[in-house]
């Protein structure tokens, strides 16, 4: 059919141009009369359409007709006695799952009359709530060899904690409590003997609480923020309020995001006498800053620059000044993981506080001179990488010069009715310091059954008031081990070695007043622990500390209990 129509078409186009043609050659002649052709019109038909068929008819009379083909084999029996079995499909062996539960309990008693128990507690409240707790105790009677007083010690303490998460943000708040009980049993000797030890009475103890909180926000301009509120206090009348806040956002400048964090940090208390006078001593420092910073990367190279401005304010002495202090820090892979090489210059004013003091040496005076310690600068640098897949490792340097750094120092012997006047107790003196560091590390993690790692350190000083840089160590070397051997036994160890310190004594007292420098002896203490899992809630342990006996003193006069053990169980469960 469609033949058909082309064909006319064809016919019809054909037959105008012929027409139009004929036209153009009679437009110039002289018209003849008389004379009238008579053209019949053309009427197509169209013809019967036939079907063309798909099997033609053969007239071959001679067809042969197909012959049946049929196939023989030539078989006979064959005697078997195989019976083919049932087909199985391979089976892959899966790992035992490892049941987790959310809450645990330990106790373990130990020599020295040494108790020790901790229980963490996890509950879940509905999909996007969790309510957390632990509660931690550790004492001991003391009992240490050649010291004239009580020597025992106890850390109570209870921590909680409250998580909500909602789809655009999540926050959290927490609070605790903390009881602490020391002794300050380091009397100076020979110069006081027993007799003079029983008529004091060295105990002390400090208090801590403290609540805050913590939001983070997705997708906003200011991505989280914090507050926190501590209260720290002991029984001789001293007592110390502080309050920390910060927020961390993004702003975009330029098509660059810039971070800032801006932040401040308050610290004010008292004490209820000084060392040497009646009179009290009170303390308030005000802090508030802000950094920002702008984060470069292009390709293996990251660059960190900020910087940040610091305003203080002595609310005591009524006196103010700002502080500004760099913020830079840039790492550049020289070979994918295995060779990093890194580096920077950072500052900041370092808010020191009775209580970090008080963490740090238990055996201090209640009566401190407190003072934040500016520290203008500390550069270092470096190389860091991995050695292999289970085996990481870093090596760096450092050089920083801080202004007012806090120094331990023994306290003078007065020997007035204040049982931490004896050489017992310590005082804390600032200078300037400039400090070179030199560590090393090396970290091995095998299929987490096997752990290791070992760092060392060395410190050089320059001090510039005082005589020594007192009671920081020149060397000091760690190492951590833990080993899954199986799935029942477990084992593990931690080794620390402190080099020799300085520290002075002092006797103004006397007809002829007496000082001088002590060295303390370096020290070397090695740890080990090692346990069973009965299954997989009940487990028991064995601890053994100070394996070496070695009753070493970290701090002037104060020597350590000698070799302990300690043997416990612990249970997990869930509610």
């Amino acid at each position: 059919m469609f033949s058909t129509k082309k064909q006319i078409i064809l016919a019809i186009v054909s037959l105008l141009i012929t027409v139009f043609a004929f036209a153009q050659e009679r437009e110039g002649d002289t018209i003849q009369t008389g004379v009238i052709d008579v053209v019949k019109p053309y009427t197509p038909t169209i013809s019967d359409a036939f079907k063309v068929k798909e099997t033609p008819s053969l007239d071959d009379t001679d067809t042969a007709t197909k012959k049946e083909v049929k196939y023989n084999i030539f078989s006979f029996p064959v005697a078997s006695t195989f019976t083919p079995a049932k087909g199985k499909a391979a089976v892959v062996d899966k790992a035992k799952k490892v049941k987790l539960y959310d809450n645990y309990a330990t106790l373990g008693v130990g020599t020295y009359t040494t108790v020790l128990g901790e229980a963490y507690l996890n509950q879940a409240i509905g999909r996007d709530q969790v309510f957390s707790a632990y509660i931690g105790h550790h004492s001991s009677q003391g009992d240490i060899e050649n010291v004239l007083t009580d020597n025992g010690f106890s850390d109570s303490k209870l921590n909680l904690n409250y998580t909500k998460k909602d789809r655009d943000y999540s926050w959290s708040v927490l609070g605790g409590f903390q009881y602490q009980t020391y002794n300050w049993y380091g009397l100076q000797q020979p110069l006081f003997n027993q007799a003079t030890a029983d008529n004091i009475d060295v105990g002390h103890s400090f208090i801590n609480g403290y609540v805050g909180g913590d939001i983070t926000f997705q997708d906003a301009i200011v991505s989280s923020g914090s507050v926190f509120y501590r209260r720290f206090g002991d029984d001789f009348g001293s007592g110390e309020n502080r309050f920390k806040a910060n927020a961390i956002g993004t702003i975009n400048i330029q098509d660059n995001d810039v971070d800032i964090e801006v932040f401040t940090d308050y610290l004010g208390g008292s004490f209820d006498k000084a060392y040497a006078a009646p009179s009290q001593l009170n303390y308030g420092n005000f802090q508030v800053g802000v950094a920002p910073k702008f984060q470069l990367k292009e390709d293996d190279l990251t660059v960190d620059l900020g910087v940040k401005a610091v305003y203080l304010n002595d609310t005591e002495a009524s006196k103010s000044k700002f502080f500004i202090y760099p913020n830079i820090a840039a790492s550049y892979r020289l070979v994918d993981e295995v060779l990093i090489v890194f580096g920077g210059v950072t500052g900041g004013l370092n808010q020191n506080s009775y209580y970090d003091f008080a963490q740090e040496n238990p055996f201090v005076s209640p009566n401190l001179f407190i003072a934040p310690t500016d520290q203008q600068y500390k550069a270092f640098a470096g190389i860091k990488g991995k050695l292999s897949n289970t085996m990481s490792y870093s090596v760096s340097g450092n050089y920083k010069s801080e202004k007012n750094k806090p120094l331990f120092v023994n306290n003078d012997i007065t020997q007035t009715s204040e049982p931490y006047t004896y050489g017992n107790s310590f005082g804390v003196t600032y200078d300037d310091v400039t400090t070179f560091g030199f560590a090393g590390e090396l970290n091995v993690d095998i299929n987490r059954n096997f752990t290791l790692g070992v760092k060392g350190e060395y410190f050089s000083y320059d001090v510039k008031n005082e005589a020594e840089a007192w009671n920081l160590p020149e060397l000091k070397a760690s190492l951590f081990l833990d080993y899954q051997i199986n799935e029942q036994w477990f084992a593990g160890a931690n080794l620390f070695y402190v080099g020799e310190r300085k520290d002075q004594y002092n006797i103004p007292n006397l007809i002829t007043p007496m000082s001088g420098v002590v060295t303390l002896d370096a020290y070397f203490d090695a740890n080990a622990h090692a346990g069973y899992h009965i299954n997989d809630r009940f487990s028991v342990f064995v601890k053994a500390n100070n394996i070496v006996g070695e009753e070493y003193a970290k701090w002037q006069n104060t020597p350590v209990q000698g070799i302990q053990f300690l043997a416990g169980a612990t249970y997990k469960f869930d509610f």
